[in-house]
């Protein structure tokens, strides 16, 4: 048995996908991409931490959407395990943020 997970394709070949493990929301830019070409539901769009906003009434929205007008939003791993390995959304990726990986199997699947 192979050490990482792997799958065989439609035409019987085998293959090792390789799974979202890590995103850089230093370098994302809240576009959306990876979101909406994923298939599951491993992203989700936050505050970016550590962003500080102008202090006071400078910070209120106009447009009432939730959002000051200096809040910046980033992507997040909200759900790293429902990744199949598709790698649909780094090739969406403008900023190359996401890391991939091949993973081991799980222990259960092993024994």
């Amino acid at each position: 048995m192979s050490e990482h997970i792997t799958g065989i394709t439609r035409g019987g070949a085998s293959w090792t996908p390789v799974f979202v493990v890590d995103l850089d929301a230093k370098r994302c830019i809240g576009c959306g991409r990876c979101y909406k070409s994923c298939p599951r539901n491993v992203f989700e769009l936050i505050e970016r931490e550590g962003d500080e906003g102008l202090e006071g009434d400078a910070c209120l929205d106009d447009e009432e959407d939730g959002f000051a007008d200096e809040t910046v939003m980033v992507m997040d791993l909200h759900d790293p395990l429902d990744c199949i390995g598709c790698e649909a959304c780094s090739k969406v990726c403008p900023k190359n943020c996401l890391t991939h990986a091949p993973q081991p199997w799980p222990r259960s699947a092993a024994a």
